[in-house]
């Protein structure tokens, strides 16, 4: 009896759980059509230009991440590399030892290595200006308006350089009206953060100018625990940057507009130096306590000088038309140490530099209606990159060869002219059917010098690189490589 009212309670309890789950499952569905309802009348539309033409996220067939400065204020973003956290596939850090050099990844394309000769695969952009190497493309957000992802090739539009994508920094357009706007961040490790914008109307309705200013400043997470060297700053993970950008706007007519804008940055934040797991075996010095702690024998200087300016015409020929015409010149020189050993010793330590310099002319023609979209365009880079680093075996080199050190230098320049027509259409096939179809040819030349030149002395780029260094002349003797390329291709 008892076995058989435990059984009947057993029997009741699921035809309650059973009349729960059917309940929930209704709710959840009711619930689900009421949101799905809500979400078709009154969604948010969000305006990119991931084609290179203004049109809602909601309608572009392609994998994007796009952030508004609203959201970028909240989740407390303040430097480009912070996008990783929110955008799916997406590695955003800083290289090696440096603070202002980029490594990007988009669905694992990418660059590892900044040296001058590589080819990005995710390109970066400043207001459709292409930025061609990542010394300094670590941008700190300043008067932006949103920053888009670009996942997956992009080809047809940006070329052969967005193989894993792009990202685009899109600034704010001035009102026109007068506006001043300061903010200032105080925080641990004696973070010091200012940022100032502004804008005025030189003439009411046609002439804008603009300007934005930001000093970021941090003292290091860590130190620098041994430096044989004198009067160096023993700070590591430190932060010392500043940046401005000026803008003028030209509203000639209400279909025509023109821009110009100059921006510079400037970092002095000393290299990162690396953290050991192990002690080494040629030194006494212990693992470090913290992770943000280094051992060195390189000087600590690192700096980054980026600057450049752009232009901008666009002609609304008609409602559904547009001609646009982007120009820019931009050049960056960067010289950083990194100490891949992390010790005291010249067992294995790199100090590099990097000289850039591009110009880019682009014009594309954009037009939308209803079921139909298309862009068109030509575009124009020549660039030119150099560089030189030493890698200095100099502890090695001692103990192989009984010689001071032993150096092997790598340095050379790399140009490129590259030419390109491209073609892009979409078009409605039915209500729920779209299709796009696009087509890009390219054509490049391409030349590079490269010296590879071996000496039994530890050497840097240029004299005075350390404390009393002068530089040899004439011992090097480079073993030069020089190619010359041709690419044609669709």
């Amino acid at each position: 009896m008892k076995i058989i009212n435990n059984t009947s309670r057993i029997t009741d309890t699921k035809q309650l759980f059973n009349q729960s789950l059917c309940a929930m499952a209704v709710g959840a569905i009711i619930s689900t059509n009421v949101y799905a309802q809500q979400d078709n009348v009154g969604l948010e539309r969000i305006e990119v230009t991931a084609r290179k033409t203004t049109e809602s996220l909601q309608e572009v067939p392609i994998a994007v991440t796009s952030i508004g400065e609203m959201e970028l204020n909240a989740l407390g973003i303040a430097v480009i590399t912070e996008i990783q956290q929110f955008s799916p596939n997406t590695t955003l850090q800083n290289s090696r030892g440096t603070n202002s050099t980029l490594t990007a990844f988009i669905r694992g394309v990418g660059q590892q290595d900044p040296l001058w000769g590589y080819e990005p695969g995710v390109g970066i952009y400043v207001d459709d200006v292409y930025v061609a190497r990542p010394q300094g493309a670590v941008l700190d957000l300043l008067d932006v308006e949103r920053i888009e992802v670009l996942r997956g090739p992009q080809g047809s539009l940006y070329g052969k350089n967005t193989i894993g994508g792009a990202i685009k920094y899109v600034t704010k357009e001035m009102s026109g009206d007068t506006a001043f706007n300061m903010s200032g961040t105080i925080g641990s490790y004696a973070q010091r953060d200012i940022k100032v914008t502004g804008q005025i109307p030189v003439i009411e309705d046609k002439l804008y100018v603009g300007l934005g200013y930001a000093n970021l400043n941090r003292d290091g997470f860590g130190q620098y625990l041994e430096s044989d060297l004198p009067n160096q700053d023993l700070e590591n993970y430190n932060k010392d940057l500043w940046a401005a950008r000026f803008n003028v706007e030209f509203h000639a007519t209400d279909d025509l507009f023109f821009r110009v804008r100059w921006d510079k940055t400037e970092d002095t934040s000393n290299s990162k130096g690396g953290y050991r797991l192990l002690p080494s075996r040629l030194t006494d010095a212990p693992v470090p306590n913290s992770v943000f702690d280094s051992y060195t024998s390189l000087p600590t200087f690192n700096s980054v000088e980026l600057d450049g300016y752009s232009w901008l015409a666009q002609y609304d020929v008609l409602e559904a038309l547009q001609v646009k015409y982007i120009g820019s010149h931009r050049e960056s020189y960067s010289a950083t140490n990194i100490d891949f050993d992390s010790t005291a010793l010249d067992i294995f330590d790199v100090p590099a530099e990097y000289d850039d310099s591009n110009d880019t002319h682009e014009v594309n023609l954009s037009y939308g209606v209803d079921g139909l979209s298309f862009v068109a365009g030509v575009y124009f880079y020549d660039g030119e990159s150099c560089g030189n680093f030493d890698a200095i075996l100099g502890f090695l080199g001692r103990a192989a060869f009984a010689t001071p050190g032993l150096t092997r230098e790598v340095s050379g320049c790399n140009n490129s002219e590259s030419q390109a027509v491209y073609g892009q259409s979409s078009f409605d096939v039915s209500d729920k059917l779209s299709m796009s179809v696009g087509l890009r040819y390219t054509k490049e030349e391409k030349s590079a010098t490269v010296n590879n030149g071996l000496i039994f002395d530890n050497v840097y780029p240029y004299s005075d690189w350390i404390p009393g260094y002068v530089r040899p002349e004439g011992d090097i003797v480079p073993q030069v490589l020089g190619t010359d390329s041709n690419n044609d291709g669709v």
